[in-house]
């Protein structure tokens, strides 16, 4: 059985009031080149296929363009679920008469978890479909009573389907949540963020606050492979039989270092799991560039660069600048932002403003103390001018 697992598409998102449905659709056409090489069994989409609950035209357009494609095209089985961002009315709708031409969706949550059976040669795999949603609507569905939070959700969730599990068979979980590879309980979640070990992105929506998102890893052993959504980052969690397959794009510049691809994911007959990354290639990619900015917009330094590339620009100059960002975006079209990286010299400035004060003047600490606030040192006219003021304020307590 080989399935490609994907996930966290979120089409129509705008970044710094870009839109990334050009870039979106240019990734996704990559995916129906891999489908088309690789030939996998089914696609697996685990949440976010959009960005918010009510997209825009377009976004709605290109996911039924590209669903369209994979379905009657190429004839490939899709399996998705409904992420955070997802409307999980809107993505249930239709679903059942969709199921006929191989699109099986899990939008509402239901106790009845959606199970599709897949047959490969002689291998046959059941996928369990859990679409994502708040701890209380799985505690109202379930009528239990002893769900409080994500981890209790997805534990007893699972619980329920492993009363139907069929060990003859390979079994596959597709969810959507924070799932991290530890061993805690539930009482002491406050503090598991800072003792786990998972990448995460500005660009992924907090499920909750304080750590109550959390769900253990250890709630998936039962599944020959768990196919994950809602981390930014393509990585495993323990092992290769638990991925996150990271988001289609580069949606903040915490993730400039980040690969982005598509999880081509393998098993045989005994369950044993063969995983490939396969890295796409973004029509622009997300950078971060620094620098002073005449160096920035030298010919020399970005000649060999793609100025199409979304940018965030740290300048380093210490003098006053003069509308930079229309400078930047004459070279860099795409800019996205920028900062002034003073901090340094201001935290040099202030441990030598801290020392030796008492054998200083008024004027060499004034200096040190604009210096720590501006970045630039005083210039000569507002040197004299500061002299003037000095002497006035001296002679007006003598």
């Amino acid at each position: 059985m080989k399935i490609l697992h994907t996930g966290d598409w979120h089409i129509g998102k705008i970044v710094n009031e870009f839109s990334m449905i050009e870039d979106q659709e240019f990734a996704l056409g990559q995916m129906l080149d891999i489908i088309r090489l690789e030939k996998p069994d089914a696609v697996v989409i685990a949440g976010d296929i959009y960005d918010r609950s009510i997209p825009p035209v377009e976004a709605v357009e290109l996911l039924d363009k590209i669903f369209s494609t994979i379905l009657l095209e190429l004839n490939t089985p899709i399996l998705a679920i409904a992420g955070n961002h997802d409307s999980a009315e809107r993505l249930s709708f239709a679903s059942r008469v969709l199921t006929e031409k191989g699109l099986h969706i899990a939008g509402l949550f239901d106790k009845n978890i959606k199970k599709v059976k897949l047959t490969s040669d002689k291998c046959t795999t059941n996928f369990y479909l859990v679409p994502y949603a708040d701890p209380r609507e799985i505690k109202s569905v379930l009528e239990d009573n002893e769900i409080f939070n994500h981890d209790e959700a997805m534990k007893k969730t699972i619980h329920k389907i492993k009363e139907g599990l069929d060990s003859s068979c390979k079994n596959v979980l597709v969810a959507h949540g924070y799932v991290a590879n530890i061993k805690l309980d539930s009482e002491e979640s406050s503090t598991l963020k800072e003792e786990i070990d998972v990448i995460v992105s500005d660009s992924e929506r907090p499920l909750s606050i304080g750590g109550t998102d959390i769900i253990r890893a250890e709630h998936f052993n039962c599944f020959h492979y768990t196919a994950l959504g809602h981390l930014h980052s393509p990585q495993k969690i323990g092992s290769e039989r638990m991925r996150y397959s990271g988001s289609l794009l580069k949606y903040s510049f915490s993730e400039t270092k980040h690969k982005k691809g598509f999880t081509l994911v393998e098993f045989d007959e005994n369950g044993e799991v063969n995983v490939r990354l396969i890295e796409l290639k973004p029509r622009r990619d997300m950078r971060i560039i620094r620098g002073p900015l005449n160096s920035l917009i030298d010919p020399k330094v970005y000649k060999d660069t793609n100025v199409e590339d979304y940018i965030y620009a740290i300048l380093t100059d210490d003098t006053e600048l003069i509308d930079p960002i229309s400078k930047l975006r004459a070279v860099y079209p795409n800019i996205m932002g920028l900062s002034k990286d003073i901090s340094s010299s201001r935290e040099e400035s202030r441990t030598s403003a801290a020392k030796g004060y008492e054998q200083k003047s008024k004027l060499d600490i004034f200096n040190e103390f604009y210096y720590s606030i501006h970045g630039r040192q005083l210039d000569e006219q507002r040197i004299e001018l500061l002299k003037s003021v000095m002497e006035e304020a001296e002679r007006g307590e003598r």
